[in-house]
């Protein structure tokens, strides 16, 4: 008997230690402003159940995470340009309550990330506040009539997405891509009649769709996608240039005709909203066509002359479906500077004087490329003008 009440006992004490013991923890907490949105992300010792809510009056953003406690504070810095006033925390019944208040009205959404090579599970949360003004300025039509020759630049990755992460140095992959495109973009600047645009001025994700459209909205002349490539083998090594495969652009040729909001966008300046769908469709591949050539072009320039300041991966043009480079009307190549994975590319590809090697290879490439081809095309009344007349014909045939 006296067994039996011993074992009771300590299976009474097991059931009340497992509910007021948290199961999770959460080991951290980040955050991550950019000129559109504010990214959440907390860094979980496994997976939790939690519900996200707004409140108003005043404005806050409330997060519920059941059988889990909050192991360390944010750091208050991390909260500058993020429309998040200060973060409030509370533990009650082995649940924790994170509120974050707001400067204004938001929206919120949410999703669970899986552990990775450089993350354990991760909670993320993303803001989208009214009063925050994004740090973008659309493309005007009579503002580039006569306008420099546009360079839209994408540093991959960033925020809490790293990219890869060297085995040596720890370098990663979203520091020295930035580092080289804000290098290329000081070249780009300095040259009469470029200009540079960042899709990323600083360590903050943006959505790879996002990416594509930022570009179209600054109405640039070409994309490039900087990024720094990983390979399980550490022989690897080498930069690549890629286009966009004709699987990919099929694909998107059919995604960009199947979906309204889509076709009101602007393909080569021409809206696609009030046509047929075989006018639509071959006006997009007509689009397409154009910059896909272009592309190729760009490709073989940029190759050319990366190959004199690094060694390649391979020696010619590659292509692949990379969501960034689907824009059917801008030409676009995503370019791996070199193996972040192998021991002497992550060494180079650390030090600022390769870095600015790779930038000046990427320009010289770019300003061969501007070169060959005509002059921006002038959106002016004319041009439109005769932007009606080609559809017109288009749409006779």
């Amino acid at each position: 008997m006296m067994r039996y009440k011993h074992w009771v006992a300590a299976l009474l004490l097991t059931i009340s230690s497992s509910s007021v013991w948290p199961a999770q923890k959460i080991e951290s907490l980040r955050v991550w402003a950019s000129p559109e949105s504010t990214r959440i992300v907390l860094d979980l010792s496994g997976e939790v159940k939690y519900k996200l809510f707004i409140l108003e009056n005043p404005y806050r953003a409330v997060l519920d995470i059941a059988d889990t406690e909050l192991k360390s504070k944010l750091d208050e810095t991390m909260l500058e340009g993020s429309g998040i006033k200060r973060v409030r925390y509370a533990h009650e019944n082995g649940r924790v309550r994170i509120v974050f208040d707001l400067d204004s009205k938001a929206t919120a959404n949410s999703f669970i990330l899986s552990p990775n090579q450089s993350y354990n599970h991760r909670l993320v949360v993303d803001l989208a506040q009214a009063i925050k003004t994004p740090a973008i300025v659309k493309a005007d039509a009579k503002k580039y009539s006569t306008r420099e020759f546009i360079v839209a630049i994408d540093p991959g990755h960033g925020g809490d997405d790293t990219g890869a992460i060297g085995l040596k140095k720890k370098l990663r992959e979203k520091d020295v891509v930035f580092a080289v495109s804000k290098k290329l973009e000081a070249l780009i600047n300095a040259q009469k009649g470029m200009r540079a645009y960042l899709i990323r001025s600083g360590d903050y994700y943006v959505g790879l769709r996002k990416r594509m459209s930022l570009a179209r909205e600054q109405g640039a002349d070409l994309f490039i996608s900087v990024h720094a490539d990983s390979f399980n083998d550490p022989r690897a090594s080498g930069a690549s240039v890629y286009v966009l495969s004709e699987k990919g652009a099929s694909n998107e040729a059919s995604r960009w005709l199947a979906e309204r909001e889509n076709r009101a966008d602007l393909v080569g300046g021409i809206s696609l909203e009030d046509k047929g769908d075989v006018l639509a469709s071959v006006l997009l591949d007509l689009s397409q066509t154009a910059s896909r050539n272009a592309s190729q072009e760009l490709a073989a320039q940029l190759i050319a002359n990366l190959g004199k300041v690094t060694d390649l991966h391979h020696k010619s043009v590659q292509r692949a479906g990379f969501m960034v480079l689907k824009s059917p009307d801008i030409p676009s190549v995503l370019v791996e500077l070199g193996f972040i994975s192998n021991h002497k590319g992550e060494e180079k590809l650390a030090h600022a004087t390769h870095q600015q090697a790779l930038a000046n290879a990427l320009l010289t490439g770019i300003k061969s490329y501007a070169a060959k081809r005509s002059a921006p095309v002038k959106h002016d009344d004319s041009n439109m003008a005769h932007r009606n007349n080609r559809e017109e014909v288009l749409a006779s045939r």
